[in-house]
């Protein structure tokens, strides 16, 4: 089973306060970006018939950008816990074998990796027959990230809590409208991103201020991190700055970065002004 997990950017993220278990009531629009896509296969049996090594119960590889981590730390392989540990019989004998082809760059703020974690569990689900309905994978997807369970709808959703309290958000609606991705060679940590913010109330709710035409956000539509991650890394401003002169009717970090991205009326150069910056550009 093959499935094309695709990213997502924020349109707006309020910080309104830092919790007792150590994360933060926000207030964000996640937007799905369906044309930038990692590739994920599964397959029952953890070995390839021509490799002679003795099977585990999941064998992990990948390809494409390097993921810098332990397999048993990759989200995809912590989902496969998660199920296997309640559905223990339902997994196949001689295991499972993911294969993530990653291109969704990491750190930029795109939940790239949430995404994987969630297309997994829904390959699973199929993969096993578990029938589990997507308000029965909900808690699953919430283990895995903030993020996570966004990936289970793929619809304009606003997001609270730690972002997991999802509400459909229909008066949002960017058809026709281009997109730009610009990501410089910087990768930004949650943790880092969180450091430097301190919570507030913001002076209108996030439903309200999307109501607004695109063209009016630049004034009124905010993300809490893009401030003091652009003090620390000037080069954000920098690129936010440049996507306007472009023709951006607005521009802003995904996220808690480090990936700034530009709505344009008319479609956007493809490049970038540095060779350094990641790129993509898609039509909504």
């Amino acid at each position: 089973m093959i499935l094309f997990p695709h990213c997502k950017i924020n349109l707006g993220l309020h910080i309104i306060a830092r919790r007792p278990d150590g994360y933060h009531d926000i207030e964000t629009l996640f937007y799905p970006v369906r044309q930038l896509r990692d590739a994920l296969e599964l397959l029952h049996g953890s070995t390839a018939p021509d490799e002679p090594a003795a099977p585990t119960d999941i064998a992990f590889s990948s390809s494409g950008l390097t993921i810098d981590c332990a397999p048993e730390k990759n989200l995809c392989v912590k989902a496969c816990r998660l199920l296997q540990t309640d559905f223990p019989d339902r997994f196949p004998a001689d295991g499972l074998r993911l294969h993530l082809h990653k291109t969704i760059p990491f750190g930029a703020g795109l939940g790239g990796g949430s995404a994987d974690a969630t297309a997994t569990l829904q390959a699973l689900n199929q993969l096993l027959g578990l029938g589990l309905t997507t308000e029965q994978l909900t808690p699953y997807a919430a283990r895995l990230g903030s993020d996570t369970v966004f990936f289970l709808h793929d619809t304009p959703m606003l997001g609270s809590g730690r972002g997991e309290r999802l509400t459909p958000y229909p008066d949002l609606d960017l058809s026709g409208w281009w997109l730009k991705l610009v990501k410089p060679d910087l990768n930004i940590s949650t943790a880092e991103a969180y450091a430097g913010v301190t919570p507030h109330l913001p002076t209108a709710p996030l439903s309200e201020i999307l109501r607004q035409p695109v063209e009016q956000w630049r004034e009124t539509l905010v993300n809490d991190f893009e401030e003091p991650l652009s003090a620390r890394y000037p080069q954000l401003r920098a690129i936010r700055e440049a996507l306007y002169s472009e023709g951006a009717a607005y521009a802003a970090l995904s996220g808690s970065g480090s990936t700034v991205f530009g709505l344009f009326r008319q479609e956007p150069a493809q490049k970038s002004r540095s060779v350094n910056y990641f790129t993509h550009v898609e039509r909504l």
